[in-house]
């Protein structure tokens, strides 16, 4: 048996179990199984999945996610800014401007810090969105057009929905809703997120448009199911709601998720920015058996 130290840490309940890989080697067969193991509540830690902060050639620090059924994800947004913080707060960086490493590709990162020297929100350029269909990706069906995915009917179980898809390296199906607690997040989700449309699995977002500047959120995410927040997601709700001639370009927008707010806003140079908080919950060691 080996004892690794990990740090658990959350952006608005979304939470990772965070593993330092500048100095733990966890050998790659075995991370689909560690991360089903310390997500489990029950007879692990309990988290979302799991997030290794690595050393990278092409950024300053890298990140990798597995969801807690021990596949890989491309990105998180909620994880991004921990991992902003873990680097700068373990001093693998030393400028509060830099660059991390996801499978999705190379974002910039500005953490904000307090005057106890701590880090308590981080700002992401996540870089611009993807919405050509072919690169979702989403499948293309009789009588749907051949380009991007904006308010397209889409049939789910037994009702009609209108979907926009978007990508911010990872695959997003965004549903508006009258009333965001109304939302079927939990019985159309899963179908939708397995849905044979999307090739590689999607992200699942209802929203609820609040007014110009705010929107409330849920979310089903492959991989892990309802959680608290997403950060991708919102970014991919406030493009899909430029999109849809809701918000306006440029403008920053509040997401309400369940586990509390982001400000994200579609740059006119086409980059989404977001802002929102990361959190240190605790710190201790578990055995790799």
């Amino acid at each position: 048996m080996m004892k690794i130290p990990f740090t658990k840490m959350h952006g608005l309940g979304n939470s990772y179990i965070y593993i330092d890989g500048f100095k733990h080697h966890l050998q790659e067969e075995d991370l689909p199984i560690i991360a089903k193991r310390v997500s489990n509540p029950y007879t692990g830690i309990g988290s979302d999945g799991l997030i290794l902060v690595l050393p990278s050639d092409e950024a300053e620090v890298r990140m990798r996610i597995f969801n807690k059924d021990g596949s890989e994800a491309m990105n998180c947004g909620n994880g991004l800014r921990c991992v902003a913080k873990f680097a700068y707060e373990h001093q693998y960086v030393t400028e509060r401007k830099f660059t991390i490493q996801a499978n999705s590709g190379v974002v910039d990162a500005e953490v904000h810090v307090n005057e106890s020297g701590q880090v308590d929100s981080v700002t992401v350029d996540m870089g611009e969105p993807i919405l050509e269909r072919g690169e979702i990706p989403m499948v293309t069906v009789e009588g749907s057009p051949n380009d991007y995915v904006i308010s397209e009917p889409f049939q789910v179980m037994d009702s009609k929905q209108f979907v926009t898809a978007v990508s911010m390296g990872n695959p997003h199906a965004i549903f508006y809703v009258d009333k965001i607690e109304e939302a079927p997040i939990d019985t159309q989700g899963p179908e939708i997120t397995s849905d044979s449309r999307f090739p590689e699995s999607v992200n699942v977002e209802y929203v609820e448009v609040v007014n110009q500047q705010e929107l409330n959120f849920r979310v089903w995410e492959r991989g892990s199911g309802i959680t608290q927040a997403c950060g991708t997601g919102a970014c991919a709700s406030v493009v899909a709601s430029v999109l849809n001639g809701h918000m306006q370009k440029g403008d920053e927008v509040t997401v309400h998720l369940e586990g509390g707010d982001l400000w994200i806003t579609w740059l006119t140079n086409n980059h989404v920015l977001m802002r929102g908080p990361a959190t240190t919950i605790a710190e201790g060691e578990f055995w790799i058996r």
